[in-house]
């Protein structure tokens, strides 16, 4: 199924090209979330009007996610203060939403589904190192210490 992508989606394409797509992926992610629209020709049309604006909303997402780039990197290290046995395990884990909550303590704001963590919740003290997808082709790195408590 062709379609036409109203932004830049990552390892599928830029704003404005058209790709083929499986129609699943086009009928229940892409068209339902504004990311996409059917390549007819009406379509084409009506996009081709709106470029220079999806063009422009496209730039402020981009530097928007630039600036908050810069205020995730100035920050220091995360440090979560947890119980842990002996062995280095946690009692618990430290899980997406404990992140969240303390980057947005340090004043920057991000959003659970922003960090990517491969492994699922950190179950162990140490230092860990999480990217951050800002924007589809914005990334941070953040470091998050684990350290027993008392």
């Amino acid at each position: 199924m062709e379609i036409i992508l109203l932004e830049k989606i990552r390892h599928l394409g830029d704003l404005g090209e058209k790709v083929r797509v499986k129609p699943g992926f086009a009928r229940n992610y892409l068209i339902p979330k504004n990311k996409a629209v059917y390549a007819t020709q009406a379509n084409i049309i009506r996009f081709e009007e709106r470029r220079a604006e999806l063009e422009r909303l496209a730039a402020e997402r981009l530097a928007q996610a630039i600036a908050r780039q810069q205020a995730i990197q100035a920050l220091p290290a995360i440090v979560i203060t947890m119980k842990a046995s002996e062995e280095g395990k946690l009692f618990g884990s430290v899980t997406v939403r404990d992140i969240v909550q303390r980057i947005s303590v340090a004043g920057v704001s991000i959003e659970r589904r922003e960090i990517n963590m491969p492994e699922g919740a950190l179950r162990a003290l140490g230092e860990y190192e999480l990217t951050l997808e800002l924007d589809s082709s914005v990334t941070a790195t953040i470091k998050v210490s684990i350290v027993a408590e008392g």
